[in-house]
């Protein structure tokens, strides 16, 4: 397993749409396994392929990373079912350092997407778990958590976009121009 580089705002893959996955092979569950060693490296619950540079349809999250009796969860080409319910709190994002910020989400979700053997796995979530698939598979449809932001907030972040984004760009990956 290996620590992968986090993709930081501004960089093209992050707003690309990640095409299906055909078939579960070692190179996914290889895949995988790396992002969930990345996301535990960076402190992280959730994380989606494009936030290490694979435009693929996987995301691995763990809202309870201490407890060794909480199994990960892996899924490859989620997709939402259904949701419901309505509420608004603090989100965080790997490729966004330094930003929080609230973001108004379905309370709860009915996911349904490939385990790592490839099997069909349908979850029922509520609470951090269901905010945490929604961000993840947003990733996957190139839609960021700031995007959920009024232009006012966007505005009044925009420094620290821009800082972001020039951090990303120096990186060699994208990130060119500033956040308007």
């Amino acid at each position: 397993m290996a620590v992968l580089e986090i993709r930081l705002y501004g960089d093209n893959v992050l707003r690309e749409c990640a095409p299906p996955i055909e078939k579960v092979t070692d190179a996914e569950r290889q895949l995988a396994q790396d992002m969930l060693e990345t996301m535990y490296a960076y402190r992280g619950v959730g994380l989606a392929a494009p936030q290490v540079g694979f435009s693929k349809r996987i995301i691995v999250i763990d809202i309870e990373p201490d407890d060794d009796s909480h199994k990960p969860t892996i899924l490859i080409n989620p997709i939402i079912l259904s949701q419901d319910g309505e509420v608004v709190l603090e989100e965080g994002c790997l490729s966004f350092p330094g930003i929080r910020e609230e973001v108004k989400r379905p309370a709860e979700v009915v996911v349904e997407g490939l385990d790592e053997t490839g099997r069909i796995v349908k979850i029922e979530e509520e609470g951090l778990m269901a905010r945490a698939l929604q961000h993840e598979i947003e990733h996957l449809d190139g839609i960021l958590f700031i995007d959920h932001f009024s232009r006012l907030k966007r505005k009044l972040l925009k420094n620290q976009l821009n800082k972001i984004k020039q951090k990303e760009g120096q990186n060699g990956k994208g990130g060119r121009g500033d956040f308007k």
